[in-house]
């Protein structure tokens, strides 16, 4: 994807992954408009952390995150429930706009959700330093069904562990800051329903980055984590399961601004407004 003329982003329409990482399309790398990596992919300590993309570790029992299924008073287990999400067709498609649809399938290849996808690479007025990421998702379960999504914890998992939805693995040299209004840290943030969090961090070159996630929807929490592993979600299902009725849609507007350099709280702030 590009910024003007500027590369921004890659998008993996098509892993050739085992299906025990969650095959998915992704975004990887995304970069600032000057260069510094923001995204990690396969990282040795989470494989199925796929840099930025849409994942859920149960949906009406099927694993589509990837890695171990936390099962209720036994724990993470390996066990044959991951599916994939595959592009099935192009809606639109040019350097700075994404949009296709795809199919989220159970590990036998049925259809659990079908979805429309956006993705859009713009700048940000007034920063030019900072290009803005969209990704607008239409998840529409069958008419037949209804569709519950889940996380580790509302399978029993204590520790904030509600992770699942648009999520951002983040590159970092070292543990990066993460705050979001008047929070700080990752225990402050973890769980939140704040309108945007930040992500303060370095790349392993150098580079130092901040990165201005919005675009909770009702029920939705950030998960976030910095010491573990540098990470930002916008959870659907944090603490209680979300449940999409038969027959309906749910729709996320998700936004990332991406900067270099180091933004202070209020140009964060500023800069979170969503666009359009």
């Amino acid at each position: 994807m590009l910024v003007g003329r500027t590369p921004v982003a890659r998008y993996v329409l098509a892993p050739d992954l085992d299906a025990k990482h969650g095959p998915r399309p992704y975004l990887h790398p995304v970069r600032t408009l000057a260069g510094t990596p923001v995204t990690d992919a396969l990282p040795d300590d989470h494989v199925w952390h796929l840099g930025a993309s849409l994942a859920v570790q149960d949906v009406n029992g099927t694993n589509l995150w990837g890695g171990r299924t936390y099962v209720r008073d036994v724990g993470y287990t390996w066990r044959g429930d991951h599916g994939r999400i595959v592009h099935t067709g192009w809606e639109h498609r040019t350097p700075d706009r994404l949009d296709h649809r795809l199919h989220w399938c159970d590990p036998g290849g049925t259809v659990l959700l079908t979805e429309r996808r956006t993705l859009t690479a713009a700048a940000v007025s007034g920063h030019p330093d900072a290009w803005r990421l969209t990704i607008d998702s239409t998840l529409t379960a069958p008419a037949g069904r209804d569709v519950v999504l889940g996380s580790p914890a509302t399978n029993g998992r204590p520790g904030g562990a509600g992770y699942g939805g648009f999520f951002w693995r983040a590159l970092a040299a070292e543990p990066p800051e993460v705050f979001a209004g008047a929070r700080h840290g990752e225990e402050a943030v973890n769980g939140g329903d704040q309108p945007w969090v930040a992500l303060r961090g370095r790349a392993p070159e150098g580079g130092a980055y901040t990165l201005v996630f919005s675009g909770l929807g009702p029920g939705d929490r950030w998960f976030v984590r910095t010491t573990m592993y540098p990470g930002v979600c916008v959870a659907f299902a944090f603490a209680q399961t979300a449940t999409i009725p038969a027959g309906t849609s749910r729709h996320g507007r998700y936004q990332v601004v991406v900067a270099d350099g180091t933004l202070a709280p209020d140009t964060a702030a500023a800069v979170a407004t969503p666009a359009g």
